[in-house]
């Protein structure tokens, strides 16, 4: 292996190079003391045009354009610092002399800042999708911003940096504001600070939609700070452990959505570009960024706890008295390059409403921000057929369900049909089955013969036309329907505090258990009325008490949509049912049942089912 050694160990000629070397170095620097100009002192900065350039380079007036940080290399140490005195003298302070608020207001909302930070104080959301009004839980007008989590952790657009007292700073001092008092929207308006080296320009634009434009810079001496526009943690809406359990932080990065939920996020986390839109939501309200250059964009997550053991619903924890410390997530965005400029998204997550905005440059849609979980398939197109009825049928979101569930269970009456004839059919060559059962019982189940009966029953099930699968179809059809429903009813914002005569709030409860109730007792009147001929009598009771108690388990405490939905659904198929037992397909199966049972008990032993062809 070849040796390496230190060059300068190599011989005697190089570490006599050195030493030349080091002394011309030497002669040169006392060279330039002795010899040099002498350090004059400064004149004022009014007093020569090579001074005010100077000045000029190091604390430069805010301006639209993109102000490029110094260069390391390029500024020495000394500049630095004499810059805040230097910029004292030619940025004048811009700061206001007392607090004020302005009101920015459409149809859709009414927002109050407040120039104390030039954040907002108040985010009102008046119209609700598809009509009516937004109410908070207790019938007030709802406000998104979460007042606990606010004074805590901030309030929505203000600004966060990685330095705490500069943070502090930005929310606390007087900004001054273009405009007070109310005024309307399509409108803009913009906050100024200044204390000559810092320097704060927040201007936000308003439509007549839910969306806002920001365009934010943030300078110090001149160099552009990374300021992350915030909404800072919660909203208003959360009111008890479902509604904090559903926060999330949302990202959609190369055309993939993804929701995080409070235990995959760290707090100070932070994702470069490029990114299409970011931000936070819980189960029906988003404030989302959506940056003009996604490639610049980097966001960051907060992740606090709060206490809020005074407001929260305390039936959905105990009710006992002491704090209940909640996560609250929250999401900021910044540009790489310097100034903040993002349209900002804050309203319900309503389908109608997310598909029609857009990322910049006709990027991904907010569509994918509402989520129906694992049976999205199912339950997206469920809603939208829902929200089709209830806008073009009816305009009662509790009516609207009920038509849905007439509508299925009509679409699903043949395959309930189908599935009473594969049943008789396999009824009618059960004696067969059986016969070739007896023939293979001696055999162990790990025996090749099995599989020789196997084939012998499936070949005569294909004989008959049965479908040994055929029995399953009610089932795969109805389940995921039910849990499409469970996973649907929580997520959409339209049906919040839906009411349908006694019921006040479709998501809630039935605070009367009458739909519970109602569910169990038609439930039992189903499992009664339906013929299992296939069934062992036994299995059958156990079934005709056991699916009441689960159905009625899940309405008693789960929203009264779906308890809705259920009720009507088993009263349909008991009318279905009876009908069809009343015709020759059902009064065949209900004399197939009946032989069966006689010979469970050993009464008519050794006959023969004869089964109409």
């Amino acid at each position: 292996m070849a040796e390496f050694r230190n060059p300068n160990q190599q011989g005697g000629g190089d570490n006599k190079s050195l030493l030349v070397m080091m002394l011309v170095l030497v002669a040169v620097f006392f060279g330039v003391q002795l010899f040099g100009p002498k350090k004059k002192t400064p004149p004022p900065a009014s007093a020569t045009p090579a001074t005010q350039s100077a000045s000029t380079q190091s604390a430069p007036e805010p301006s639209n354009a993109t102000p490029q940080p110094p260069s390391p290399a390029a500024t020495p140490a000394p500049a630095v610092k004499k810059a805040p005195a230097v910029s004292h003298t030619s940025v004048p302070v811009v700061e206001a002399t007392k607090q004020s608020t302005t009101v920015i207001e459409n149809e859709l909302y009414r927002i109050t800042f407040s120039n104390r930070g030039g954040q907002v104080t108040s985010w009102i959301l008046k119209k609700k999708p598809g009509g009516g009004t937004f109410t908070s839980n207790d019938g007030k007008p709802l406000n998104l911003v979460h007042e606990e989590a606010a004074q805590k952790l901030g309030y929505p657009l203000s600004l966060y940096t990685t330095n705490a007292d500069l943070t502090s700073r930005l929310a606390s001092v007087l900004y001054v504001p273009s405009a007070t008092g109310t005024v309307a929207a399509p409108t803009s308006l913009t906050f100024t600070y200044s204390d000559g080296s810092l320097q704060v320009r927040k201007t936000f634009s308003f439509d007549e939609s839910y969306i806002l434009h920001a365009d934010v810079q943030v300078t110090q001496n001149g160099a552009p700070v990374r300021a992350y526009l915030m909404w800072p943690g919660g909203f208003g809406d959360q009111y008890d452990s479902y509604s904090y359990a559903t926060a999330q932080i949302d990202t959609n990065i190369d055309g993939k959505t993804e929701h995080l939920a409070a235990k995959k996020i760290t707090d100070g986390g932070t994702i470069n570009g490029p990114i299409a839109w970011a931000g936070t939501s819980d189960a029906f309200f988003a404030a989302v960024f959506l940056p003009d250059a996604p490639d610049n964009a980097v966001i960051a997550s907060l992740k606090n706890e709060v206490d809020v053991g005074k407001t929260i619903l305390r039936s959905t924890f105990s009710t006992s008295k002491g704090p209940v410390n909640v996560p609250m997530l929250g999401a900021g965005l910044a540009d790489s390059s310097g100034p903040i400029l993002t349209r900002v998204f804050v309203g319900p997550k309503a389908i109608s409403v997310l598909r029609k905005i857009h990322a910049a440059d006709n990027g991904p849609s907010l569509e994918s921000l509402l989520s129906f979980g694992f049976f999205s398939i199912i339950a997206k197109p469920l809603f939208i057929c829902l929200q089709f009825i209830y806008a073009h049928m009816v305009a009662n979101w509790g009516w609207a369900i009920i038509i849905l569930t007439i509508l299925i269970n009509i679409i699903t009456l043949p395959f309930r049909i189908k599935t009473m004839q594969n049943a008789l059919k396999m009824q009618r060559i059960q004696p067969q089955m059986n016969a070739i059962k007896e023939r293979y019982k001696k055999y162990k189940a790990t025996d090749p013969k099995k599989g020789e009966m196997n084939a012998e029953i499936m070949k005569l099930q294909k004989d008959n036309g049965v479908n040994m699968f055929g029995g399953c179809i009610p089932t795969l059809i109805t389940l995921p329907l039910i849990y499409a429903f469970y996973e649907m009813l929580p997520r959409v914002v339209e049906l919040r505090h839906a009411h349908w005569f006694w019921l006040t709030d479709l998501q809630a409860p039935d605070p009367w258990h009458i739909l519970p109730i109602v569910v169990v007792i038609s439930q039992f009147l189903m499992q009664y009325y339906t013929p299992s001929p296939g069934v062992d009598p036994s299995q059958q009771k156990m079934m005709a008490f056991m699916m009441p108690v689960i159905s009625g388990w899940f309405t008693w405490t789960y929203g009264a949509g779906l308890a809705l939905y259920w009720t009507v659904g088993n009263l349909i198929q008991i009318i279905q049912q009876t009908i069809m037992n009343r015709t020759s397909l059902g009064r065949e199966m209900k004399e197939v049942a009946a032989k069966r049972v006689r010979r469970k008990a050993g009464v008519g032993a050794g006959t023969t089912i004869q089964g109409k062809r």
